[in-house]
């Protein structure tokens, strides 16, 4: 029986497959929350340096080193991977199609963890490239990360160009074009000439607002357009505007980094195309977040005690959080908030409410399928309150304590009397911090018993034992 022994060869092939994707989808979901952890621990005691300022000051914990540290732990060692495990997992599945290389995802694995604990150690020892945010780590330390970025988007396009249909599927778009970017963005970052004087100012514009839009925030849509009728068993609203707000996205974004140095030496021009180009954002983010919304409409049983509600917080702080990155453009209100604590508030907005609760809601809604293993449904509660509320606090008394503080200098107060003014809502800001981070300890435990703790409870495949998590 020819026929029937090459099927049940192909249904054995298949679940190798599924298994292997599996154990790749688990691995770089634990790494990332590992480094999730750790960066925002280091973050917590940050926010604590302001509220006692004698709190830890030892120069081996000293404000100058841990900020970059958790900043650049929180983007390249938590963000960056986490959402790489759920585009490979989303190519394959939405494709129909095994991954093309899961030894070329372990080597990306292996790219990024290299890149996070050299970036690491060396801010630690005070070895870094200077003021230029986001991309404190020494240059070759971003040639690693842009050497896991080629490998993982080399495996997302080979997988794709695999799929068993025409079409591509929307999050499909996001993932790949996202990844794509990013690769421009990180090569201009290293281009030495451009490392000088004003240039130097207009390429950190553009590195540092597009490591958000045009690398975490198309992934981030592109967990979104997946995990989302997942959860709500319906199509996405509309595909074709998801396929606007993507180009739409490409058109208008990249040209809006320069909105962070109005009134700087850059040129009046390019400071005004930033904000012209900003306003235009208006169009993807809205459109977008319309389409999410209107997906998830009229089905109020499917977001009470689901992953969707995680998925509804992303897309609140996706559409608030851009929004008022529009807003903050404008010179009139460039004067009241550049420098302020105000876009604090805003950065953890949207890495935060938008990129970490999108991540968080396509791990619960995902990661459970590939495994065969659920989380404790009360803990993954625990986890969103903590979070929600945490983030809520957090951004709350940054925002009105950073207008305050831009008050005070307008009115040219003494800049001691802005730092007493401050002082509550560092306090705040240092409890809605630590009520994230308690909350990242319970999503730590809820991935433990997601992956390689728990039992099997549904779902096509259990994850194997970790000792051959790198063959």
């Amino acid at each position: 029986m020819p026929t029937a022994t090459a099927a049940v060869a192909q249904r054995s092939d298949g679940d190798a497959a599924d298994r292997e994707l599996a154990r790749v989808f688990a691995a770089y979901t634990a790494c990332a929350t590992v480094w999730l952890v750790f960066a925002t621990a280091v973050g917590v005691l940050l926010s604590l340096k302001f509220a006692y300022p004698e709190l830890a000051t030892t120069p081996w914990l000293a404000f100058g080193r841990l900020r970059p540290i958790h900043t650049n732990a929180t983007f390249y060692a938590w963000a960056s991977p986490a959402l790489i495990g759920l585009a490979f997992y989303v190519a394959a599945r939405s494709s129909g199609t095994r991954l093309a290389s899961p030894r070329l995802a372990w080597l990306s694995l292996w790219l990024f963890n290299i890149a996070a604990v050299a970036g690491t150690v060396a801010l630690e020892l005070g070895y870094n490239e200077g003021a230029q945010e986001y991309r404190e780590w020494l240059w070759w330390m971003r040639v690693i990360l842009g050497a896991a970025l080629v490998t993982a988007v080399w495996n997302l396009i080979v997988t794709v160009a695999r799929r068993d249909s025409d079409d591509v599927y929307l999050s499909n778009w996001y993932t790949i074009g996202g990844t794509l970017w990013t690769i421009i963005i990180v090569l201009v970052s290293l281009l030495p000439w451009y490392q000088h004087g004003l240039g130097q100012v207009a390429v950190q514009g553009y590195y540092m607002h597009n490591a958000v839009g045009m690398w975490f925030t198309p992934l981030a849509l592109g967990t979104f357009y997946y995990a989302l009728p997942k959860l709500m068993n319906r199509p996405i609203y509309s595909y074709s505007l998801g396929i606007f707000a993507f180009w739409t996205n490409l058109v208008f974004y990249p040209i809006i980094g320069s909105h962070h140095f109005l009134f700087s030496p850059l040129p009046w021009w390019l400071q005004t195309v930033a904000i012209v180009f900003s306003v235009a954002m208006l169009v993807p983010v809205w459109g977008g977040s319309a389409n999410f919304l209107l997906t998830l409409r009229g089905r109020p049983e499917r977001l009470h005690r689901s992953p969707a509600m995680f998925v509804l917080v992303g897309v609140l702080g996706y559409l608030l959080g851009s929004t008022q990155g529009t807003l903050e453009a404008f010179r009139s209100l460039q004067q009241l908030w550049h420098l302020t604590n105000y876009t604090v508030g805003h950065s953890h907005l949207t890495m935060y409410g938008f990129v970490s609760f999108a991540i968080w809601g396509g791990v619960y809604a995902l990661l459970p399928r590939a495994t065969g293993k659920e989380p404790n449904n009360l803990l993954v509660g625990i986890h969103f309150w903590l979070s929600t509320v945490g983030v809520v606090i957090y951004v709350l008394a940054l925002s009105i304590g950073g207008s305050v503080q831009g008050m005070d200098w307008i009115r040219g107060a003494p800049f001691i009397e802005s730092v007493a003014d401050m002082a509550p809502y560092w306090l705040w800001r240092s409890i809605g911090g630590t009520l994230m981070f308690l909350g990242h300890l319970v999503f730590a435990w809820n991935v433990w018993t997601m992956t390689y703790g728990g039992s099997r409870a549904a779902g096509p495949a259990a994850v194997p034992a970790v000792a051959g998590a790198s063959a």
